[in-house]
């Protein structure tokens, strides 16, 4: 009865949970630019005439997916700069996956405080932090290497806090048949994010210098917490300016959750749970593929099309703004299907969860192929983060579903798992073409495909969308 009046009264795009949804893109556009920041400066701090790109790349952790790379795609904007500091391709490698222990330390963590303490003081000082260690990056290197090491794992910390807070404030903010959508416009501000610092990063370092990229963004950073510690609230029913209408319908919606806090994590029963498994096995294949496309972009289009990638900052980053398209478009198509009853709410993250995993996989698999053809190449290259993007309706968020009360907890396992693939998958992909270049990138994209189908189908298998019992206030509220 509820679920049919509920989004005729609900105000639509102009309410103020889209406006957290916009404000938390912003948050993610700012971070990702962040971590970003220094594989773009970089290349005018130290001596780049060396051809040291794969190095840095194959030395990144996994969550520097959009670290190190971007920086290969853009050596050859700054030819005019000299050289500031002389850290070699290891210390460099150091430094950028610094970031990433830094985020793995408080994954878990974070999302378990988050859930106590509040998401809105979590997030906030996450990003407040990493904000403000961007803007002191450029003196850090003045200090030396181990100063900026530090920076870079204290930074990682923080936005590892930011990362996984963001799955409480949706247990609460976002109704059932909106999770999609809201999560999608959210997430896609990293995507977009990449998009923009791959485009005019370089561009900043050439025209104002180097520390501008870290001022720039780290300004924006600031910025964005202002405008955070303002807007957001953890709970609607505490937000003073959110209409008595709107308010209604997210508490109506979300009814049948639990909203008192929790005091305890069910550890036994989760890791009894398979339909936990299956989101962590989605999480583990879908980082692999991912990590892959990512890291080795550039590297790939050099060595296998024998391409001048000089030019190439906006075609890199094509696949960015590709991913932060299908985010949003997968989101909206797939609060559609359930809004309209059209399918089930397991159905649709089920459907959503295969396609992510599929539609890439094949495309891999087509790579081989089609390696003659530059303009194919580069298509199936789009595609392949684009279609993965898919996941972000699928097992992605199903979290929300399966266990509201501990989202943010599980989101951080659930990375966690991504980390762990996107490691095994960057060291084996630079083994693999360190032997032979064709039949190594024939085998990456076959084990790519293979990992992606293992996850798929045990998703589909063990996936489910309903709360599970040790999730609900009943089953723990008297242990």
């Amino acid at each position: 009865m509820d679920k049919k009046p509920s989004p005729k009264k609900a105000p639509g795009f102009c309410s103020l949970r889209y406006g957290l949804a916009l404000i938390m893109h912003f948050s993610n556009f700012t971070m990702i630019t962040q971590r970003v920041s220094l594989s773009i400066a970089i290349i005018a701090m130290v001596n780049s005439s060396q051809p040291h790109g794969l190095s840095n790349a194959s030395a990144e952790g996994p969550l520097a997916d959009t670290l190190s790379n971007p920086s290969t795609s853009i050596k050859e904007f700054n030819t005019g700069e000299a050289s500031v500091y002389e850290w070699s391709p290891e210390t460099q490698g150091i430094i950028f996956s610094s970031i990433s222990y830094g985020i793995v330390v408080t994954l878990i963590p974070s999302g378990y405080l988050a859930g106590i303490f509040g998401a809105k003081q979590m997030l906030g000082a996450g990003l407040l932090i990493s904000s403000l260690l961007t803007l002191f990056t450029p003196l850090a290197a003045d200090f030396g290497v181990i100063l900026v090491i530090v920076i870079r794992m204290i930074q990682g910390m923080a936005q590892g806090m930011a990362w996984t807070g963001q799955f409480t404030i949706w247990a609460k903010w976002a109704p059932p048949l909106e999770r999609s959508k809201l999560t999608s416009i959210a997430g896609s501000g990293a995507a977009f994010g990449s998009f923009i610092i791959l485009c005019v990063g370089g561009l900043i370092s050439q025209a104002l210098g180097w520390p501008f990229i870290f001022y720039v963004f780290g300004s924006i950073g600031c910025v964005c917490c202002l405008l955070w510690f303002t807007v957001i609230y953890d709970d609607p029913t505490h937000h003073p300016c959110i209409s008595i209408r709107e308010k209604e319908h997210i508490v109506a919606s979300l009814a049948h959750q639990s909203s008192s806090p929790r005091r305890s994590v069910p550890i036994k029963a989760m890791a009894r749970c398979l339909p936990l498994w299956a989101i962590f096995t989605g999480f583990f294949s879908h980082f692999w593929l991912c990590t892959i496309i990512i890291t080795y972009l550039p590297t790939y289009i050099s060595s296998v099309l024998h391409a001048n990638i000089r030019d190439s900052g906006v075609l890199s980053s094509l696949p960015f703004i590709a991913a932060s398209s299908c985010t949003i478009l997968g989101g909206q198509l797939a609060d559609f299907l359930l809004s309209r009853n059209l399918l089930r709410l397991i159905t649709v993250r089920k459907l959503f969860s295969s396609l992510g995993l599929l539609l890439p996989s094949l495309c891999a698999v087509a790579l081989p192929f089609v390696a003659s053809s530059y303009v194919t190449t580069i298509i199936l290259l789009i595609l392949i983060p684009g279609t993965s993007n898919l996941c972000d309706s699928g097992f992605i968020i199903n979290t929300l579903d399966v266990a509201p009360r501990y989202a943010s907890f599980l989101m951080g396992i659930s990375r966690g798992f991504g980390l762990v693939a996107g490691i095994i998958s960057s060291t084996a992909t630079g083994f693999l073409i360190s032997q032979d270049s064709v039949s190594g990138w024939r085998n990456v994209f076959f084990l790519s495909a293979a990992v992606n189908m293992f996850g798929m189908f045990f998703y589909i298998t063990f996936g489910q969308a309903e709360i599970q019992d040790w999730a609900k206030e009943k089953t723990i509220t008297r242990l």
